[in-house]
């Protein structure tokens, strides 16, 4: 969205053009609270100059208790080094079943036992009703929407043995067509819906890792989904895959971009994702913002610190955390402010010093890295500077829940405490993934494997549901609040 142009996210209420330079976030959720700028800033250090804060409620409080009590096993597993090889071996062995006895979709206990578990922490549902259920659940949080997800896909390496026939590329991309437009059936308005090329099977993946154009069929297809979601309103947005077929995926999230947010003057309805693990990443953001200001659209960008550090070849990745970290952190100060900085540089000495519009969704587990976004934009309300940079904050579901809802519970403390002009609270979303249980195992195994390189992260989470749950026992019990 620019806000120049007073141009409105479908969906989304905007405030008037009195209160619009104010706005800490791009647009406005619908728990807007009205607060002073200094004191917005719950995730960030406090400022020398603002007013005393009481402390902030218990975010989680907003959780139902089954909920608490199934993250809290979860992320238990999930912080053990000691017990997270064994798990991540047994969803291999789910993902990938050898035997009926093993397989969830012909063994009904184990499928009982799967979903309620481990699949409900993470997916939204495997029909319509389920994934709707679970994306007013959500909404009721507080937060803005979710990033769903269809489960199908096809990862390098599986499936491309012996010669196939024209009719069975054919069956696979139009599966692929209907779940997606079943997708995009399921959003609501202002969501956004996650795409996988590689869903569209095993010629897609080839064409990928050739960097080729998609087929005629596939282009069709793609252009469908694109007409649905934008007569919908709601948002599309392609994941980073593997190396091996990252810049076929990159070409043609350009393609279909032009042809989206062409349609969409000042807001972006295509996002692309970039992963800051990788060396690469400021160069390839800065050609494509260049290639959106020259082609006369937004560029929509989705930042991750990436998920593919075990098969990666490693010379692409930043040798320490720490410089991906800084990658992230950076890329995002430049984005917000719109300027070139170290990370992310002008592609050439005649490239403009003010970035290009562009739609930025911030998807990160890393508290810190929130905590930096988050005071730019209160520091850029407090000035009264606007950037026209629609901004989104996205975790996935089941995973750094106190984050999420720390950033939104601030808001809430400083209506209560202060009454002063409106200001939009962040926009939270939740990533969500559907499909029947079986369609959904190979995304829980990568979201295990992910874990084994984030353990630290995930014990914050373990901790914050066992403070949570050591809290409401206190309230039952009568002890301090």
């Amino acid at each position: 969205m620019k806000a120049a142009r007073a141009v409105r996210m479908p969906g989304v209420q905007g405030p008037s053009l009195r209160t619009r330079s104010r706005l800490v976030s791009g647009t406005s959720n619908t728990k807007s609270s009205a607060a002073s700028t200094t004191l917005l800033d719950p995730l960030s250090p406090s400022s020398t100059s603002s007013p005393p804060r009481r402390a902030l409620k218990a975010p989680l409080a907003k959780l139902p208790l089954s909920s608490v009590l199934r993250s809290l096993l979860i992320l238990s597993v999930s912080s053990s080094s000691l017990l997270l090889k064994p798990c991540i071996f047994a969803l291999s062995q789910l993902a990938h079943p050898r035997s009926a006895l093993l397989d969830v979709s012909k063994n009904p206990l184990l499928n009982l036992i799967v979903k309620h578990t481990i699949y409900k922490q993470f997916n939204a549902g495997e029909n319509k009703a389920e994934v709707q259920q679970s994306i007013q659940n959500i909404k009721s949080l507080g937060c803005r929407g979710v990033l769903l997800g269809y489960a199908r896909e096809v990862l390098v390496g599986e499936g491309q043995q012996g010669a196939r026939d024209e009719k069975a590329a054919l069956a696979e991309i139009q599966t692929w067509l209907d779940g997606t437009l079943r997708t995009v059936d399921m959003a609501q308005e202002g969501d956004f819906v996650a795409l996988k090329f590689t869903g569209m099977g095993n010629d897609a993946l080839s064409l990928l890792q050739k960097q080729a154009d998609p087929t005629p069929f596939m282009d069709e297809s793609i252009q469908k989904v694109c007409d649905l979601a934008i007569s919908r309103r709601v948002r599309l947005l392609v994941d980073a895959e593997e190396q091996a077929v990252q810049k076929g995926i990159e070409a043609w999230i350009m393609k279909y971009q032009k042809y989206c947010n062409s349609q969409t003057p000042g807001r972006a309805i295509f996002f692309g994702t970039y992963q800051a693990y990788l060396r690469s990443t400021g160069e390839t953001l800065a050609r494509h913002l260049e290639i959106a200001r020259r082609e006369g659209y937004t560029l929509g960008v989705k930042l991750v610190r990436g998920a593919y550090m075990k098969t990666e070849p490693r010379h692409l990745i930043w040798a320490a955390k720490e410089e991906t970290d800084r990658c992230y952190d950076e890329v995002v100060e430049a984005l917000l402010a719109r300027r070139y900085n170290s990370m992310l540089q002008r592609p050439s000495p005649d490239t403009p010093a003010e970035l290009p519009p562009v739609n930025l969704i911030i998807a990160t587990h890393n508290r810190e890295s929130v905590r930096k976004a988050h005071a730019i934009r209160v520091r850029q309300a407090a000035r009264g500077e606007d950037h026209g940079v629609d901004l989104s904050y996205a975790q996935l579901q089941g995973m750094a829940d106190e984050v999420s809802l720390e950033l939104l519970e601030g808001f809430e403390d400083a209506e209560a405490e202060v009454g002063m002009s409106p200001i939009a609270a962040p926009n939270v979303f939740k990533l969500l993934t559907w499909g029947s249980v079986q369609e959904c195992m190979g995304f829980l195994l990568r979201r295990a494997v992910e874990n084994t390189e984030a353990v630290g992260r995930t014990k914050d989470s373990q901790i914050a549901m066992i403070n949570e749950l050591k809290r409401r026992c206190r309230n039952v019990f009568g002890g301090n609040h």
